[in-house]
């Protein structure tokens, strides 16, 4: 090679090192712009201040869409709660994958039209294509926060009004003003229960406020048999165990209907999650909240981190399993799974027992063969049974929340039933 082209093919080489050099400098200068950004929890980010927004809905609920421009990116990841409809698509119905609850639910709704839980987006379509019967507003309670600002508006009463009355002049799921009321950035607790029942837990420090929003939804309540109103078996941390609830509901002698077959009266749990994740035994109660797990942080075209409100399982959260809980599982999903298949079979093997449990005891009441000490004392056993094992058996975890009290539970629920049987012998 002549000097003049080596000078060249040196200048060239020269050049490209430059461009690769000022590319490199570049792209470590974004990475670590980037990387200041980072945050490693919801709380940690700072939500840019916003002008009142002013709406013409009732109850002055500024809908999502409202607030959509000034928060794009939560609200295009809100939008995607509209894509979780069940497994492939494919809702289960628990009524035919479980046929023992036709049994023990029997008269009740859930007897024959049960399925499973699927998007944020669907719960006002959901209350309305249901078959089981809805009469009063109270049935609005976690479906939309038209109703929950209904209730701060009017107080207590609108939980007596006439559902089809209530229905007509609500029109979004769930959404901002479930958790922040109109103050975007500031959780706000606004259903009138959980704000009872949590305050002086969380003035105290004793509970996230962010766990204590989901909670508003995801817990054990009921309707209080006079006034109707939504209420929690519970005003504080220290008796919310499925033990005081029980008794809770015993010493008032609550029941939320009376199967058919036996006369019983029994407790239907509603979804306990909050309970369950806070109970006893529960590994990262303290460590994590509802919304550190299931929603998460993320990070728009800019680098800015947002609270990210696609509302999911952390097994479907691919980022969050990498920088969260990779951090002390190797393999999360197989965990979850092997937990949740062994909760299941217990579920179905106490179920089993229950049926038995109910078949034997009508034919006995039939029969009128038990004294009536012996009578009432199997009716409590069958009651009790029954509510451990809904308390599992309605938790959206099926154990992963917490494995030691599901199965707590559940254990409880099979000694019950096992001395029922004895004395049905």
């Amino acid at each position: 090679m002549d000097k003049k082209k080596k000078d060249v093919l040196m200048w060239v080489i020269g050049v490209a090192l430059l461009v690769i050099t000022v590319f490199s400098v570049r792209d470590t200068a974004l990475e670590m712009m980037f990387d200041s950004k980072k945050v490693s929890s919801i709380s940690e980010i700072e939500i840019p201040a916003v002008p009142d927004v002013k709406t013409d809905r009732d109850y002055g609920v500024v809908s999502a869409a409202e607030w959509s421009s000034y928060y794009p990116s939560i609200y295009e990841s809100w939008e995607k709660n509209s894509g979780n409809v069940g497994h492939g698509g494919v809702r289960a119905s628990y009524v035919d994958d479980d046929p023992d609850i036709k049994i023990l639910y029997e008269p009740f709704g859930f007897s024959y039209d049960y399925t499973e839980a699927i998007g944020h987006s669907y719960t006002l379509d959901d209350i309305a294509e249901t078959t089981r019967p809805h009469k009063l507003a109270n049935c609005l309670t976690c479906k939309t926060p038209d109703f929950t600002a209904m209730v701060n508006n009017m107080g207590p009463e609108a939980y007596s009004i006439a559902f089809d009355d209530a229905y007509a002049k609500v029109s979004e799921p769930i959404s901002c003003y479930s958790c922040h009321a109109n103050t975007p950035g500031t959780i706000v607790i606004t259903h009138d229960y959980m704000a009872r029942a949590m305050n002086d837990e969380m003035e105290a420090g004793k509970v996230d406020a962010a766990s204590v929003s989901c909670a508003q939804c995801h817990i054990e309540y009921y309707f209080d048999p006079e006034t109707k109103a939504t209420l929690t078996p519970y005003d504080s941390l220290d008796d919310f165990d499925p033990d005081s609830i029980l008794a809770y509901y015993n010493a008032m002698g609550f029941s939320d209907f009376t199967n058919t077959n036996t006369g019983v009266g029994m407790i239907k749990a509603q979804h306990p999650e909050f309970e369950t994740y806070y109970g006893t035994g529960s590994v990262h109660k303290g460590t994590y909240n509802c919304a550190d797990c299931h929603m998460g942080v993320a990070y728009d075209k800019k680098g800015n981190p947002y609270a990210n409100h696609l509302l999911t399982s952390p097994l479907d959260n691919p980022e969050l399993l990498k920088t969260t809980c990779s951090q002390c599982h190797k393999d999360l999903a197989a965990m979850v799974h092997s937990i949740q298949a062994e909760v299941t079979e217990n579920e179905k093997k106490v179920s089993a027992l229950l049926v038995q449990v109910n078949e034997k005891l009508a034919k006995a009441i039939e029969e009128k063969k038990l004294s009536a000490e012996t009578l009432a004392k199997v009716k409590q056993l069958d009651r009790d049974a029954q509510f451990y094992w809904d308390f599992v058996y309605v938790e959206n975890s099926e154990g992963a929340h917490n494995s030691q009290l599901s199965l707590n539970c559940l254990n409880k629920a099979q000694e019950l039933a096992n001395e029922a049987l004895e004395l049905l012998k």
